[in-house]
């Protein structure tokens, strides 16, 4: 017999409906019985996804009589993390606060009233590792329930001086200054791993929004910054946690060498990953960025896209009971599915396959050879040994499609969707991939039409049904991808749908003491309402939010969304400074304020030849710091206030190059734009047109 989870819309929730634990999801229901009986609350947090929720809950959630000590004396909740990050990142707080690390399965016990009183991540069904078996962990909690409340009370308090919101840190505000980008590159260097790559030691993640800020100041002419950007992205596309055959990323890598990941696929990974290579192939010009950025993308096409244009959230790290067995290969396998003797040579030396493999007798495919090794070693060109190797990827590929797929969490988030947005609209402007174009497209009408009905936007979607209000991140992370698909396809819809948003955003999230608050002014109730400021696996909701209004009133010359996104960053210039992996997108907003960015509009049909000329000379090099807005002439309603008062010169498609809303001459040939973009930082403009923000 199913549990109160069965009507619920989340796979993750979903995979638990049959346990014996009489689970309910998240709401009222759930904690007013718990209030009306007087018992604690068992919560546990975790994601379809996530290799150890499916440990304990075969261990312990699927233990009868497990689930009758827990149903006698808890009120049992389950709660989607990727659908709820409110009450993930609350209860994230207090279990950091109580044992210094958190995690997920996640497991958390409250007071009828929703106050944490003690908590921890996985427990084992048997004492180990210097944990209690989760059993243990029931039967302290009922007794401290039951006999010691006071000591619960008394944790729960102090747990709650934890977790109050967080403030901007104003105090340290100051104005935003060049040397902060100087000083967060010195702190990356002094702590990046030259010799494996990235930051940190096992378990390794990616941190592609500071490679992403290294890439920026590369473009400034910082050669330390672009030496760790590129050799970071070299040494993570090598594989192991890259999937060279199928393309996309795994979660992160649990060795120093990112060689064995955590199998699972995250959608927000691959789209920040895939976004990073493909900025480090436009700064570098290196081809096999652009190849790891597009295997990235067709991954996320051919394998994470519903028929409606949506994205999914991710593909689990297990199939058939067993993590990691869809990606991995034995020798024999490979010789006897690689049939051309010369390629099969050539692939198993590429990636040092062997009998006793790499990962519990098995081998995860990561180069060990380079192409001019093998060059050498098999007298064969360049060009024959990429050739070589690309063919054994798509037989690999082939063949691994007949395996028992691990399972995928087919829930649509707004927030990852709109990242996935983003990377997909500038892949098809930079790399002239018309198809990326139409997938972010499909994608920016699918989120605008599925999960913004009425006045607000939703933050979750599967099977036709939206739910769960909008967080910060969902509006801050759809703005920048409208913003993206506007630059790319400029039609007014999705500027305007933009500027919508970020209405709405402003109007019922922010914080009077700064910032923004991470929930909707009318959303529920919580033990306290949640402010976000760190970066993590994604940007938080604030700095996302930042650029957002960054960029818009780059297009708009909206002031208060100007000194609101850089009052933001003032506050936290200093923090992010000396912890830039953990502000790194707050950090990449700093460099975008000071990056003297320059509005570039062009008027014109955007059929026209002559329309295409001028977009072919903005979009021939990565543009960091400019945004570009497009229009025919007059620029319909909506459009961005960049393109008013610019008519077209001689009757021909026009170019305004523009810092601040003063600009240059308009210009109507290739030659005098590309003269006008040549225009070094701080060069004086020609007052011309329009004066400055309002």
């Amino acid at each position: 017999m199913s549990n109160h989870l069965a009507e619920s819309n989340s796979p993750y929730l979903l995979q638990h409906k049959d346990n014996p634990v009489d689970w309910y999801p998240w709401g009222e229901e759930a904690l007013d019985r718990a209030k009306a009986e007087d018992k604690p609350i068992f919560l546990s947090i975790g994601y379809a996804a996530c290799h150890w929720c499916h440990v304990m809950a075969h261990e312990s959630f699927e233990d009868a009589d497990t689930a009758a000590f827990m149903n006698e004396n808890f009120v049992n909740i389950k709660v989607d993390r990727e659908e709820r990050p409110d009450i993930d990142g609350i209860y994230m707080n207090a279990v950091v606060a109580m044992t210094g690390s958190g995690g997920w399965p996640m497991s958390v016990f409250l007071a009828p009233d929703g106050q944490p009183f003690l908590g921890g991540t996985y427990f084992p069904p048997t004492p180990r590792h210097g944990l209690p078996s989760f059993m243990q962990a029931l039967e302290h909690v009922n007794k401290l329930w039951r006999e010691e409340r006071s000591k619960a009370t008394e944790a729960g308090q102090q747990l709650m001086q934890h977790i109050q919101h967080a403030e901007m840190p104003t105090s340290n505000a100051q104005p935003l200054q060049k040397v902060t980008l100087d000083q967060a590159v010195m702190a990356l260097a002094q702590a990046y791993d030259w010799k494996n790559g990235g930051w940190g030691h096992a378990p390794k993640f990616p941190q592609p929004m500071t490679i992403e800020f290294l890439l920026g100041r590369a473009t400034q002419g910082d050669k330390l910054a672009q030496d760790m950007a590129v050799h970071a992205l070299h040494s993570m596309a090598r594989g192991g946690m890259y999937d060279v055959v199928g393309g996309g990323f795994a979660r992160y890598s649990v060795d120093d060498f990112w060689l064995v990941p955590h199998f699972e696929k995250m959608l927000y990974d691959n789209a920040q990953l895939a976004r990073a290579y493909l900025h480090g192939h436009l700064v570098t010009k290196d081809e096999y960025f652009r190849e790891v950025c597009e295997t990235t993308l067709d991954f996320v096409a051919r394998e994470l896209t519903n028929d409606l244009g949506g994205f999914f959230g991710s593909l689990d790290a297990d199939s058939e009971g067993e993590e990691g067995k869809y990606y991995v290969w034995s020798l024999s396998e490979v010789e006897k599915v690689i049939k051309e003797q010369q390629l099969r040579e050539v692939f198993v030396a590429a990636y040092g396959i062997s009998n006793e493999g790499n990962f519990e007798g098995n081998n995860i495919l990561q180069r060990v050879k380079s192409d001019e090794e093998l060059s050498k070693e098999f007298k064969l060109g360049l060009q024959q040994i990429k050739d070589l190797i690309e063919s054994g990827h798509s037989i690999l590929l082939e063949v691994r499609s007949k395996r028992v797929r691990p399972g995928t969490d087919d829930k649509v988030l707004t927030a990852w969707n709109a990242l996935m947005l983003a990377t997909f609209a500038e892949a098809g402007r930079y790399l002239r991939r018309d198809d990326y174009t139409k997938i972010a497209l499909k994608n920016a009408d699918f989120l605008l039409t599925q999960l913004h009905p009425g006045d607000r936007l939703l933050r979750s979607w599967r099977a036709g049904k939206a739910a769960h209000n909008a967080y910060l991140e969902d509006y801050a992370a759809l703005i920048l991808g409208l913003l993206a698909v506007y630059q790319t396809a400029p039609d007014v819809r999705w500027y305007a749908e933009a500027e919508r948003l970020a209405g709405e955003m402003t109007a019922h999230y922010t914080d009077k003491t700064g910032g923004f608050f991470d929930t909707r002014d009318d959303h529920e109730k919580l033990i306290t309402r949640p402010k976000d400021v760190q970066d993590n696996a994604t940007p938080s909701g604030n700095s996302l939010a930042a650029l957002a209004l960054l960029q818009l009133a780059a297009f708009s010359g909206n002031g208060d969304w100007f000194d609101t996104a850089t009052g933001m960053l003032e506050a936290i210039q200093k923090t992010a400074t000396r912890y830039p992996t953990a502000f790194a997108q707050w950090v990449k907003g700093v460099a975008f304020a000071l990056g003297d960015g320059r509005e570039i509009a062009i008027i014109g049909d955007s059929d026209s030849q002559d329309t295409k000329r001028l977009l072919d000379v903005v979009w021939g090099e990565y543009r960091l710091f400019d945004v570009v807005a497009v229009s025919g002439f007059p620029p319909a309603e909506g459009a961005p206030a960049l393109l008013s008062d610019r008519p077209v010169k001689d009757g021909k498609a026009t170019a305004y190059v523009c810092r601040q809303f003063v600009c240059k001459l308009p210009v109507n040939t290739s030659a005098e734009l590309e003269e006008n973009l040549r225009v070094e930082s701080g060069d004086a403009l020609t007052n011309e047109t329009a004066g400055k923000r309002s």
